[in-house]
Parts: C-alpha cells; structure tokens; sequence
C-alpha cells in the first residue's frame, strides 16, 4: 500500500515530491528521466517565475488562481531555490531565470525527489477506486494508495511524453474538461500573408492587441508563420478570427512629414520587412515627401496591420496546453477534487494558463505547494 502516488515527473510533481516528507510519496514518470519539459523551457534557462505576480496574468477562475499563488508567491519560491544553493536573475527587467542552464534548477529537484520513490519509464493508464483506497493500474503493475496527485501536464511537447492522461483520470471519476488548445504558441498564416514565410528569421519589436489585451516584445518570422515572445503571448488569448499588429509601436509618424529619405531607410523595422510590406501594399520605395495621401495612409497601415492567422504550430510547438479540468469542482485550498476525496490535481492539467515569463512554472510550483501542505496535514492528523 502506497501512501501517495504522484503521477507526472515535471515541475508540479517534482515540486511536490521535494516538499512532502521522505517515503511519503511514490512518484511514476512515463519518460526516462525527470524534468524533461522543464529542461528545454525558456531556451534552456528555464523562466522560473516573474516580479510581477497576480491572477490577472493567467487565464482561469481569478479567486481559485489568487488562492495558490497567496500561498506559495515568487518571493517563496525565490527563497525556496536559495535555500537550495540557486540564486535566480533578472532578465527582461521582470522575468526570473536560472542562472547558467535549466539543468541547475531540474539537479535540484532531481536531488530533493531522491526521498521518495522514483519509477521511470513507466506509463500510467487508468486510475480507480474501491472504497478508500486507489488503484493506479500502468503498463508494468497496480499500485494501492491512499492518494492520488496527478501532475501530468498538458498536451503540450508529445515528444517529450506528454499525453491526455490526466484528463482522462479527471473524466473518470466525473469530473468537467474545458476543451484544450495550444497556447504560448506561433501563428501559421492564410494566403494574404505568405509573404511573412519569405522573411523568414527576421526579428523586429512589435505590439499585438488581441482580445482585448495588448501583448508587447519581440514578432520572428518563420517559415511556417510568426513566433517569437510578443506573439505566443497572443496565442493564449486567440480562439479565432483577426488580430491587430503594430509593427512601428514607438514610432511618431510625425517625426518624419516631409522627409526627403527613401520610406525603407525611415521606418523604425528593418529594411527586408518594410521592403516586403512596400510590394504587398503597391507602393514605391522612394522619397516620403512624394507619397499622396492616399500612399501614406497605405503605408500607415503598418502601425494596425490587421488579419486572421490561419491557425497555430501546434501541440509539438506549444509552450503549454490551454483549458483542462475544470477548477470549478476542484478545493482552490487544498487542490483535491470535490468529486472524489484523496485525488488531487495540480499544475498544467488543471484549466488555470499563464502568460509567457515564468507564470506556467509559478502556477505548477505553488499548486504543488498547497496540495503538500494538504497532505503533510493529513499525515498529522494519523
């Protein structure tokens, strides 16, 4: 009989691991090593967390994301890491990354999950249940246990092992999926912009409203698109339809009225993509002072360039898995489900998704926390 079984070796099921008492948990991950996802994120610095922290940078129920992250903030998870030999840094004035590679936050983890029990490569398959206890049944055994967490993830990155099992779990035992999509992920292209393909690995700053929201950084033109950090912001907030590109944000259209210079060498984006925007407007390259009206307006459209994306990279692409369980039937305090008492979800599974700089691993790392707390509970009172 085991007492915790934790399903899922990324960031909430390592977390979690670490902070729950030695041989209390057993923890079954379907890869070969722990931290694979984490190991690759934020190119292989890991975005920890950010300075700035509130509900108001994830998509979710804001009482049941304000509840975790009151709990278990950056400042202590900040705090945590030091007392683990890791001191994070700023970058991009708000945004916390390990210091040298992602590896140093996952040896951590690695070294703080070595007191509970490890099982590698092993997939889970369905769980059950039969008056109290649980029956986790893999592709190598059944396991019995008290409690279950599942900390599988998303559907995001299914070459790193990703899968739909955690949904699957939750719908077992009654539980609502709100319907999943990629997230933090680039935009493929329809017809009109193909043209963006042929600019491909050409970066310039950009702000993109979508949604009501203004997501502001870096667009990289792909050959299957756009990416870059402005635009995987965009995606957690795109179901469908236009969004609206301002590829000149701190440029004063004033600032160049009766200017002699060609448009190419004026705008403030680099030459390849005026030059490219130029031939899909049917303008000229030539002096600014001798566009008509109607031209300079044309030309202005590049600061509120709008259009529909065709869709998004995918799965295989995305960052993280937007939806999931449903928070609803879930204890913002304690993350066990309201349909079945001992089971548990946190991190990524659960329909709570951040924007892009850190607050995915935030939301993971602080779950993970309340639901430690839960069970460290639970253990005193036996």
């Amino acid at each position: 009989m085991h007492k915790t079984i934790i399903i899922g070796g990324g960031a909430s099921g390592l977390m979690l691991a670490s902070l729950l008492p030695k041989d209390s948990a057993t923890l079954i991950e379907s890869n070969s090593k722990l931290g694979a996802k984490i190991l690759v994120s934020g190119g292989g610095s890991c975005n920890i967390t950010n300075a700035l922290m509130g509900s108001e940078y994830y998509l979710g129920d804001s009482s049941f994301i304000s509840s975790s992250l009151q709990k278990f903030n950056q400042d202590a998870l900040l705090r945590w890491l030091e007392r683990q030999n890791l001191s994070a840094v700023i970058k991009k004035s708000t945004q916390y990354f390990c210091p040298n590679s992602s590896k140093e936050i996952v040896d951590i983890f690695i070294k703080q999950s070595q007191k509970q029990d490890i099982r590698l490569d092993e997939k889970v398959l369905e769980v059950s249940k039969e008056g109290d206890v649980f029956y986790v049944k893999t592709n190598k055994q059944t396991y019995k246990a008290s409690q279950v967490v599942v900390a599988s993830g998303g559907l995001s990155y299914p070459i790193l092992g990703a899968s739909a099992v955690g949904y699957d779990i939750a719908s077992s035992f009654g539980h609502t999926i709100t319907a999943t999509s990629p997230a933090l992920v680039g935009f493929t292209v329809q017809r009109e912009q193909f043209f963006f393909k042929e600019l491909s690995g050409v970066s310039t700053e950009v702000e993109i409203r979508v949604g009501g929201e203004v997501c502001r950084g870096g667009v990289l033109f792909a050959h299957k698109g756009i990416s870059g950090p402005a635009v995987l912001d965009a995606s957690l907030f795109w179901q469908k339809g236009k969004i609206e590109i301002d590829f000149l944000p701190d440029f004063e259209w004033s600032s160049i009225k009766g200017s002699k210079k060609q448009i190419s060498s004026l705008l403030s984006i680099p030459k390849r993509v005026t030059k490219a925007f130029l031939i899909q407007l049917h303008l000229e390259d030539k002096p600014y002072n001798q566009l008509t009206r109607q031209e300079v307006e044309k030309l202005q459209s590049l600061s509120h360039y709008i259009f529909a994306p065709a869709g998004t990279f995918g799965y295989s692409k995305a960052e993280v898995t937007r939806g999931g369980i449903s928070t609803l039937e879930v204890n913002r305090d304690t993350m066990m489900s309201q349909k079945s008492d001992g089971l548990y979800f946190v991190g990524e599974v659960l329909d709570v998704t951040g924007r892009l700089g850190g607050y995915n691993f935030q939301w993971a790392f602080s779950t993970a926390y309340s639901c430690a707390m839960e069970l460290k509970s639970i253990k005193g009172k036996r």
